[in-house]
């Protein structure tokens, strides 16, 4: 026999805590039960439950305040949002972003989108482009794709008033949490389309970033294709 029989307890209690999260029994940003509570409940030790939590801790799905408790990791937090926001300046601290989004439909999936988001190739997604600036200059040009069943009634309008990560929006608007994703980064140059998004020269070096984020159960519930310009801004990446 393989599997669950065999990985550790810990390992168990932090399976169990992950569909917890993932069913919304406690939502972003609220306090999770004690560390004494959830030991009663899951009958193990409170060492075993602290292991569990500090594994989910490490991985941002839950954050630890002192003295508080622990609590549910939330976009609306800077700290989750900076993790997903890699372009940094190269002098000064990071600024907010002035989001402009230029369209956002509904479309077939094309069969590389599709195998991306782990659904049937021409099956309904919700497509978005928008324009990132910083202190009103053009940066990123974002194309973004999400699973039109999960998505239903995302449209420009709803993008165009909120104000906040587009990640807070997913979560608070349509139950989605964002917490992790891959990313695949390649230098290309600006064609005539981009260029003109980002008032620059054809042939002017990017950064392409294709983004696939995943919610809990790693269900994968978008794909992202961002192109930056990084005069004036890198791409930062800790490895631990």
């Amino acid at each position: 026999m393989h599997g669950a029989a065999f990985s550790p307890l810990y390992r168990q209690i932090k399976a169990l805590l992950v569909q917890s999260l993932d069913r919304g029994d406690w939502k972003p940003g609220e306090a999770i039960p004690s560390e004494m509570e959830l030991a009663t409940r899951f009958q193990v030790s409170q060492g075993t439950v602290r292991k569990a939590i500090d594994e989910l801790a490490a991985e941002h799905l839950l954050l630890r305040r002192q003295g508080k408790g622990t609590f549910v990791a939330t976009h609306h937090e800077a700290r989750v949002r900076y993790r997903f926001l890699r372009l940094a300046p190269d002098q000064g601290v990071p600024q907010p972003a002035q989001s402009q989004v230029l369209s956002c439909g509904r479309i077939r999936s094309s069969a590389e989108i599709a195998r991306a988001l782990e659904i049937r190739t021409g099956e309904q997604v919700v497509a978005i482009r928008r324009v990132l600036s910083f202190a009103g200059k053009a940066t990123v040009v974002d194309d973004i794709w999400l699973p039109g069943d999960v998505f239903r009634g995302l449209t420009a309008e709803l993008l165009g008033s909120y104000r906040g990560p587009l990640y807070g929006l997913f979560e608070t608007e349509f139950g989605v949490s964002m917490v992790r994703a891959d990313e695949k980064l390649r230098a290309v140059t600006a064609g005539e389309e981009y260029a003109t998004l980002l008032q620059v020269e054809p042939g002017t070096p990017l950064l392409q970033v294709e983004r696939v984020s995943h919610t809990y159960g790693d269900r994968p519930m978008e794909v992202r294709r961002g192109h930056y310009l990084t005069e004036g801004y890198h791409y930062r990446n800790s490895l631990n």
